[in-house]
């Protein structure tokens, strides 16, 4: 198994979706690592042919680093919703075509769930899923993989975070991502809970990566 390798200098997040860029810049600030977007250095979007959330990860990491030559940091990430099979899993961000529209998808949700007789809570569970993925110039990789659980409530609540958020109830909280400031959903301790996929994701990554 080859040394893990740290991030050091100059990084490109390997997103043009500005909330996520958001959250990934937030998690990264307090280690000194300059971040630049994918969107910034006008970089394509690889088409996502991956089974998994780590494939697709490892595309999108793998294509900024070797248009950038530069580290590149990708997020693959969604929700697993059980009573119908994992769905959307992957497909989260296409489930909200191409408007982005997160409203129709969690609707479309529900109307599945609905259809399929899941209206007590113990039968909405599901899970946001991250995969990152920091790849190299010279095609090194480091890759981490988090889930948080909960539980999928209708009418979505809230109107922070983005996507899903408003419509996922984390096990053990009384507020949907929806209702939480960003600090506490993804918020490193002390200043916040490092509840979301993401930060749990980041907290494996950092201590393989980060100083």
């Amino acid at each position: 198994m080859s040394e893990h390798r740290r991030i050091t200098g100059r990084l490109v997040i390997a997103t043009h979706n500005p909330g996520k860029l958001a959250e990934m810049r937030e998690l990264l600030a307090p280690y000194g690592v300059e971040a630049v977007s994918a969107a910034e250095l006008g970089l394509p979007e690889p088409e996502e042919t991956g089974t998994t959330f780590q494939a697709n990860a490892r595309i999108k990491a793998m294509a900024a680093a070797t248009a950038a030559q530069l580290p590149a940091f990708a997020d693959d990430s969604g929700l697993a919703v059980d009573a119908l099979d994992g769905q959307p899993g992957i497909y989260s961000a296409r489930w909200a075509g191409e408007t982005k529209d997160f409203a129709a998808a969690m609707a479309q949700i529900e109307r599945l769930l609905q259809e399929r007789g899941a209206t007590d809570p113990a039968q909405r569970t599901a899970q946001f899923v991250s995969a990152l993925c920091v790849a190299w110039p010279d095609g090194h990789l480091e890759e981490v993989e988090a889930k948080v659980d909960g539980t999928l409530v209708w009418p979505p609540r809230g109107s922070a975070g983005f996507g899903y958020d408003p419509a996922f109830l984390p096990d053990g909280h009384t507020r949907t991502f929806g209702e939480m400031t960003s600090i506490e959903k993804h918020g490193l301790p002390p200043l916040g809970l490092g509840l979301s996929h993401r930060a749990k994701a980041f907290v494996k990554l950092a201590e393989i990566c980060l100083a």
